[in-house]
């Protein structure tokens, strides 16, 4: 394994740690997982570098790297739909965005064809960690307007990011759907 693929498996064994901190109840909890998560967030870009850096980039790490993005990101908006902070409905999007771009990937890997990672989808997975990391903060449930909280602007964020990168992957890539079949 390379070392590119043990700083992306160590973000992945971060997140019981986050999840546990996030989900305690001990004063300075929230900030307990704040730094976690943004230590695990971290590691992406660590990751990348090393692998780009010292040329390990490989098949294993292709697949782990983005899986434990996922992962990260997907506990921390089940945290926030389990405390109110999210509507479910904004968690299902971006759950069902991450199977979809996944089947499509597969689906073109069948042809041969390899799906990289688009802009729109590194900023839609900076943008969520930022939003989520903001969400953490206790001025989360800071209302700029009744409706308009902290909370309710970084769920549009995220939503609206990962409808646009959604869209667009398969808009890209629709000949990867042969739909004759």
């Amino acid at each position: 394994m390379t070392t590119a693929s043990k700083i992306t498996m160590a973000r992945i064994a971060l997140i019981p740690f986050f999840i546990a901190a996030a989900l305690a109840d001990f004063p300075g909890h929230d900030y307990a997982a704040l730094i976690i998560f943004a230590l695990a967030s971290l590691t992406d870009s660590l990751d990348g570098y090393v692998a780009r850096r010292y040329n390990q980039i490989s098949t294993f790490g292709k697949f782990i790297d983005p899986l434990a993005d996922k992962l990260l990101v997907t506990s921390a908006l089940l945290i926030f739909v389990e405390r109110g902070q999210m509507p479910s409905w904004a968690c299902i999007i971006v759950i069902a965005r991450e199977f979809a771009v996944t089947g499509l990937r597969l689906v073109a890997m069948e042809d041969g064809t390899v799906i990289a990672a688009a802009v729109s989808g590194k900023v839609k997975t900076a943008l969520s960690i930022l939003c989520c990391c903001f969400m953490f903060l206790p001025i989360h449930n800071y209302a700029f307007l009744p409706w308009l909280t902290v909370d309710a602007i970084c769920t549009a964020i995220i939503v609206l990011t990962t409808v646009y990168s959604g869209i667009e992957y398969f808009a890209v890539n629709k000949k990867a759907l042969n739909f004759k079949d």
